[in-house]
């Protein structure tokens, strides 16, 4: 597997700071590092480098409109889970609150700080209170304990539905939920809101503000039910140490080493006219290429919701008597 250290070496080479078979020594690696994870950094606010979006799902509490996201944030899950190499179990009873999602950093007795959940097993996320097997970023060995997991703070919210129950008679329907699409307000449209506790059956409408370490998250009406599902866009995680196992896509080791190699180049003014051209023209060629892969289809047209005053768009108007 490919390792941070890779990266920086071949990197190295590419510019001519170091010669075949030569390694790098502890000061160089540690610069080209910082340099990485800075990069890495600025892929996030790339948006066709991102290669998925991170679903964040939670329950929303009755008269409770504000919530935040990130580190020691409000939103979140725990559960009751193992690891075993790569795979983490939890128990179908396992889950004690919130959704396991991809994406989520988790933290318990014995597991190795940083670890991320990066793919599904027999647990597919998606909804609340479901256990199943999942993988994690860090090969380790932790016995059964009791594991509380994050997303990172979301640069923006780009989407996001409802969720709810729908029952006839004592009995669920259609599958015993039905989702509605929510509006994200931008900040003018949310403090035009002139009654923000104003009560409704659940969420129909968001504001987002990222904030510095945490991100706040408004909700509109004060919901007594629903389970909000927001998609954003994937943070690149940054790597703890030079041999941390590069987990991306096909394509990506490419782009970060040319792309390392183009921003360590003035740093070590090696690189001859020939070789900057080059490093430059591979490293435009693999970005390319990887957001010709992500590039998604132009979005259709549509009116958002804070806009619309006739009638409403989902069911709520049967519940709330039209409240708008």
């Amino acid at each position: 597997m490919t390792t941070p250290y890779d990266i920086i070496s071949r990197a190295l080479k590419d510019i001519g700071a170091l010669a075949a078979g030569e390694s790098p020594s502890a000061d160089d690696a540690q610069d080209s590092f910082d340099m990485l994870n800075d990069m890495c950094a600025q892929w996030s606010n790339e948006n066709m480098m991102v290669f998925y979006k991170t679903e964040i799902i939670f329950e929303t509490v009755q008269n409770t409109v504000q919530y935040t996201l990130g580190p020691s944030g409000s939103v979140g899950a725990s559960f009751t889970g193992s690891i075993s190499g790569t795979t983490l179990t939890v128990p179908a009873n396992g889950v004690i609150s919130g959704a396991i999602t991809m994406g989520m950093t988790i933290s318990g007795t014995g597991v190795t700080a940083g670890t991320t959940i990066v793919g599904f097993g027999t647990g597919a996320g998606g909804n609340v209170n479901e256990g199943g097997t999942y993988t994690v970023s860090v090969s380790q060995t932790v016995a059964s304990t009791t594991i509380t997991a994050y997303y990172e703070r979301p640069l923006t919210i780009e989407s996001a539905f409802v969720r709810v129950a729908t029952q006839q008679g004592g009995s669920n329907i259609a599958g015993g939920y039905l989702d509605y699409p929510v509006a994200i307000l931008s900040l003018e449209e949310y403090q035009s809101l002139g009654i923000k506790q104003l009560n409704g059956p659940w969420a129909k409408m968001i504001y987002y503000q990222p904030s510095e370490n945490l991100g706040t998250l408004y909700v509109f009406p004060n919901p007594s039910s629903g389970e909000l599902h927001l998609f954003t866009s994937t943070i690149f995680r940054t790597f703890g140490s030079l041999y941390d196992t590069i987990a991306l896509p096909q394509g990506y080791n490419m782009a970060l080493r040319w792309c390392l190699a183009e921003r360590l180049m003035p740093m070590y003014g090696k690189a001859s006219a020939t070789q900057i051209q080059m490093i430059n023209a591979f490293a435009g060629q693999a970005k390319a290429t990887i957001k010709r892969t992500n590039m998604r289809p132009a979005q259709v047209s549509r009116y958002p919701d804070a806009l619309m005053v006739g009638r409403a768009k989902d069911a709520g108007f049967i519940m709330d008597g039209g409240f708008r």
